[in-house]
């Protein structure tokens, strides 16, 4: 069953190849101009919007431009240079250690290796994958919340699968070469498109292999006078 993750080789191509034709400039949508800020961003994404993220960090890395300024001001100032952030508290905490952690091990650069990144304060795997992918050009698939709903409802994983399993399914069918893309691609197909509350399902080329979306356009109003037309001949 498709939901199980068991899409075949040719429906697996088909629905890259449409998601890829939508979104052919699809990117990475947090500002940054090297590894290290990255790094910052994408540890201030979790649980809040690129958009958001981005204004704060316009004037976020005009103050801080190395691990050491980060360090040079209190956590109190630092958590108010990030307040409009969720979880600015917590995050403050984790780039002040992270910092210096670069600092202690690394000579103040981000490591490029991802068992290296996932060790750093607040780097979990979807961090890393993102850092390793966008700024030193190694293949990977970070899943995020859009990646996760996108591959459960167009059959690459499983309903019940957890993040883990999402990215190891999403690795074996996707050729490793369009993993960075691909996981850009379905971020935008997610973010613009198959959005959690209301997905356009009605313009969606791929409604057909979308079981949520087969559901959601059984029960749309416009589709209903044409179910009730059906029901009265018979």
């Amino acid at each position: 069953m498709k939901g199980a993750g068991t899409l075949n080789q040719k429906e697996a191509r088909y629905i890259l190849d449409t998601i890829a034709a939508m979104f052919p400039d699809a990117h990475c949508e947090l500002h940054h101009s090297n590894p290290f800020e990255l790094t910052i961003a994408v540890l201030l994404s979790a649980q809040c919007t690129d958009e958001t993220v981005n204004k704060v960090t316009a004037t976020l890395f005009q103050k801080y431009k190395r691990p050491e300024d980060y360090l040079a001001v209190p956590l109190e100032e630092l958590e108010q240079d990030i307040r409009r952030i969720g979880l600015y508290r917590n995050k403050a905490k984790h780039i002040q250690a992270l910092c210096a952690m670069l600092l202690d091990k690394y000579n103040g650069d981000v490591p490029r290796e991802h068992e290296k990144l996932v060790e750093l304060p607040g780097v979990g795997r979807k961090t890393a994958n993102v850092v390793v992918s966008n700024a030193f050009g190694v293949p990977a698939i970070a899943v995020d919340t859009h990646v996760e709903r996108v591959s459960k409802r167009l059959g690459f994983a499983g309903e019940k699968d957890s993040v883990l399993e999402v990215e190891k399914k999403l690795m074996k069918r996707v050729p490793r070469e369009e993993w960075t893309q691909t996981h850009h691609r379905l971020i935008f197909f997610g973010r613009y498109h198959c959005k959690a509350q209301n997905p356009q399902c009605e313009i969606c080329p791929l409604v057909e292999h979308c079981r949520e979306g087969k559901k959601r356009m059984k029960t749309s109003p416009s589709r209903q006078p044409k179910q009730k037309e059906k029901e009265a001949k018979l």
